[in-house]
């Protein structure tokens, strides 16, 4: 993904950056431009990226007059320290809409919904295709197995390695990481805890309260050294994609 960070900013900017490597390193930011005025001519003089990361209070003035100077038809993910612009975002093929500062978490949301859209001159059109994977291939010791889907109860990144685990407990290393899983599977079924977890919904036996307002969870096949806890920013939406 190619994408453009407009933030007048410097620090904020550079935070956008770090967790957009943090998120995925194969994101490669264009540019990081200041103004309206330098976003207009950029967008005029290259060819247009697959996001624009957007401020909206810019040093000449609101990011919003940017669309007015330029056809721009790729989505946009806006960021701002103000609640009362979102109306407005959400008319220019908005994708979010992130209060600062902006999280780890809440920027891999967005961008997780960006995933989920296909985008054309009419506008957003959500993806339909089931594109989700039915199985992986994973490897234990010398031996290769396939695992359908349905019988994974999490994922778990471990020191540069990812592993999966059956509801037997088994664990297989795979080739993937936590970033790309995000993609490849249904997020109706799966759901990321944190940086560590991406757990099955048919996997969790117990949800119970958990210090600083987060939550935890037993799931099938994990042992008892696996604490899989809700990050306290992603508990909203754990509860949302639970009551789906």
């Amino acid at each position: 993904m190619k994408l453009i960070i407009v933030e007048d900013e410097k620090l904020a900017a550079e935070r956008l950056r770090t967790l957009l490597t943090q998120y995925d390193p194969a994101i490669e930011v264009l540019a990081c431009l200041e103004s309206v005025e330098d976003t207009v001519q950029y967008l005029r003089c290259h060819p247009h990226p697959d996001l624009l990361l957007l401020d909206i209070h810019l040093s000449d003035g609101h990011s919003f007059e940017i669309f007015k100077q330029v056809s721009y038809q790729g989505p946009v993910i806006f960021t701002t320290a103000y609640d009362n612009y979102a109306l407005e975002a959400f008319r220019h093929l908005s994708i979010d809409y992130i209060l600062k500062p902006v999280t780890l978490d809440a920027l891999a949301s967005a961008l997780r919904k960006m995933k989920s859209f296909s985008f054309s001159a009419t506008g957003l059109t959500p993806v339909t295709v089931n594109r989700y994977k039915k199985r992986f291939l994973g490897k234990v010791g010398q031996r290769l197995f396939f695992i359908n889907t349905e019988d994974i109860s999490y994922f778990q990144a471990d020191n540069k390695i990812v592993y999966l685990t059956d509801r037997n407990g088994t664990r297989y290393i795979i080739d993937y990481t936590l970033e790309k899983l995000e993609e490849m599977l249904d997020p109706g079924l799966f759901f990321r805890l944190n940086r560590k977890f991406i757990v099955s919904i048919q996997a969790i036996q117990q949800v119970k309260p958990y210090f600083n307002n987060r939550l935890k969870l037993s799931v099938a096949g994990a042992g008892q050294q696996e604490d899989m806890v809700i990050s306290r920013d992603r508990v909203a939406e754990f509860r949302e994609w639970a009551n789906a």
